[in-house]
């Protein structure tokens, strides 16, 4: 899963929030340098990337880019999502999204001291650009993926993915109803965990 859905599936708890959205910028044991609660929502991260690999839903979305980007079709797949989510009036109905996503970033902002650095370089341009809420727009997905493509060590290009993207973009959608449903319980499953402990 990509930032928007990390940020939903944090499900309005703070820490939970900072946790989940940082974690892909905390390697190995850097994790225990943060306050128990955000040590969860780093957990819950890498819990859910976990859920999501697995999923049939994300095998099947994968293989539509995994002819051209291999070990990177996880990568797109999870943007897709992202994009989908967005768009899903059951999450998002009106103008949720936006109000949302003006909550994170001044949720994420009272926790900016303990960023990681690249996670701190990097926020000011996704509050900038509203990047949680432009994920709905299928040109946003197409500036994602460049920047996928970008951070990647051996991807040159993401014009075939962005393609690929509109081609089956049908095909992704019935992976989006049939994952996102089932990810959504498994978090709340998790974070009950969390709370029994």
């Amino acid at each position: 899963m990509n930032y928007l859905a990390h940020a939903y599936l944090s499900f309005n708890i703070p820490p939970i929030l900072v946790g989940n959205m940082i974690s892909d910028f905390v390697k190995g044991k850097k994790q225990f340098d943060f306050a128990p609660d955000v040590q969860q929502g780093i957990r819950l991260h890498r819990a859910i990337d976990q859920f999501t690999d697995e999923h049939p839903a994300t095998a099947r979305a994968k293989e539509v880019f995994r002819p051209h980007y291999r070990l990177y079709s996880g990568a797109f797949v999870d943007v897709v999502y992202d994009h989908f989510l967005a768009r899903d009036v059951n999450q998002f109905s009106n103008d949720r999204l936006f109000d949302f996503s003006q909550t994170v970033y001044s949720t994420l902002e009272q926790y900016a001291g303990i960023f990681p650095r690249d996670f701190q370089l990097m926020f000011p341009y996704m509050k900038k650009h509203n990047w949680l809420y432009h994920y709905g727009e299928p040109e946003s997905i197409g500036r994602s993926f460049e920047g996928l493509v970008r951070r990647s060590a051996y991807l040159t290009e993401s014009k075939i993915a962005f393609g690929l993207f509109e081609r089956h973009y049908d095909e992704f959608q019935v992976c989006y109803d049939a994952f996102f449903p089932e990810v959504k319980s498994f978090v709340r499953l998790q974070l009950e965990t969390f709370d029994n402990k």
